[in-house]
């Protein structure tokens, strides 16, 4: 069943919500770390947009809506295009703001749409303007419409919709899920190619140069979109451009403290108990600390820890996958894999849950500054692929 907004509700329904002066005041502190004026204006924009549209949201249609991947990752999104993604039970909704007072097109960056991991099921226009304290939901439109009837403008990679093509009343994006949910509203979209680690740091060397105005009109499509998947080169990107040192070798993390780009990225510090390492370090009462990275699959709350077998000779570290709850399982069906840093498998890089489990782990020795590129599946929200220096 495909719902027909024109057959339900006709008239225009646009929201314009107020943005009282503190909210400028404070949108403007919390962007500040970007690489031109134009990318500062920019997170500005899109820091105000979710400040007020996403306690709206809240109160009004989705009380669960939350940013994706997670607020301290929006500046690495900012700093390259413009929009801000926020998931709620009705799919993933994109926020793109503009100060245009020309409304005849929406205009959303293609990296929304064509990288399968950022792309929505739904696109949120909106018109700011901060210094006469207002913000406008104009319209929205679906992925599938996009793919569909969108043009695309190679010149700026951009799709645009006329405002014909835009749905005005944000309400009927709530009234069809209820009514038709098994709509398709996200169109198919290619898988992006995997991208060597060699030529991915290449790339970063050279698109992390702040002097480089436009990094993402630099290169192919489908390599600068690869590159984005991996949240931990979209990080580092973002860092370079900052001209920010990034650390991001495991040792160094154990010995000195997570850097701050690992936290942002939502990787912390632990003490496990001995007894949930497997080691020997279980007889003697040691604790173990262990790297810990969050993660949200399938709704649910998990943890990826990283820790090494201690009272060994050999350099073996242990990657786990664990329920953040204590007394909480992995699922059947949940996957923990590890690959080289050519994405290539080796002999027992693989643990999968034939039935719910209490973790699942891989072991493996390494050699020092070798690394490994870690997978889980169902796929995270926040990230999947982070390559790990050991």
């Amino acid at each position: 069943m495909t719902f027909n907004p024109s057959s339900t509700l006709t008239e225009t329904s646009q929201v314009l919500l107020e943005i009282e002066p503190d909210e400028t005041t404070k949108a403007w502190q919390q962007t500040t770390k970007f690489s031109t004026p134009n990318n500062h204006w920019n997170a500005y924009l899109n820091r105000l947009s979710l400040n007020i549209l996403l306690p709206w949201l809240r109160e009004e249609y989705a009380p669960e809506a939350s940013v994706f991947p997670n607020n301290s990752s929006l500046a690495s999104f900012w700093e390259i295009t413009n929009g801000t993604a926020i998931n709620c039970q009705a799919g993933r909704i994109v926020i793109i703001p503009s100060e245009a007072i020309d409304l005849s097109e929406m205009r959303i960056p293609q990296e929304w749409v064509d990288i399968p991991t950022w792309a929505a099921e739904y696109y949120i226009a909106v018109q700011v303007e901060p210094e006469a304290g207002w913000l406008r939901i104009w319209g929205y439109t679906t992925h599938a419409q996009l793919k569909a009837k969108a043009i695309y403008d190679p010149s700026d990679r951009t799709y645009s919709l006329s405002q014909e093509e835009v749905f005005s009343n944000i309400n009927l994006l709530w009234i069809a899920r209820q009514l038709c949910p098994d709509e398709v509203i996200r169109a198919e979209i290619p898988v992006l190619p995997a991208l060597p680690p060699t030529q991915a740091e290449n790339l970063l060397q050279r698109l992390g140069n702040p002097e480089l105005f436009m990094p993402r009109m630099a290169i192919p499509f489908a390599t600068w979109g690869a590159l984005l998947e991996n949240s931990d080169r979209r990080q580092k990107l973002y860092q370079m451009r900052q001209g920010m040192p990034a650390q991001f070798s495991v040792l160094d993390w154990m010995q000195r403290g997570v850097s701050d780009l690992a936290e942002n990225i939502g990787w912390g510090k632990m003490e496990i108990q001995p007894s949930l390492v497997g080691s020997r370090s279980s007889e003697l009462g040691e604790a173990v600390t262990a790297l810990v990275r969050e993660l949200t699959i399938d709704g649910g709350k998990y943890e990826l820890r990283v820790s090494p077998k201690v009272n060994s000779t050999a350099y073996i570290w242990r990657i786990e996958l664990r329920n953040a709850i204590s007394d909480g399982l992995i699922p059947a069906g949940f996957k923990l894999r590890l690959l080289t840093e050519d994405l290539q498998a080796f002999e027992n890089n693989e643990d999968i849950a034939t039935t719910a489990v209490e973790h699942l782990f891989i072991e493996v020795e390494l050699t020092p500054g070798e690394g490994l590129v870690w997978e889980v599946e169902p796929t995270p929200i926040e990230s999947n692929g982070e390559i790990l220096k050991f």
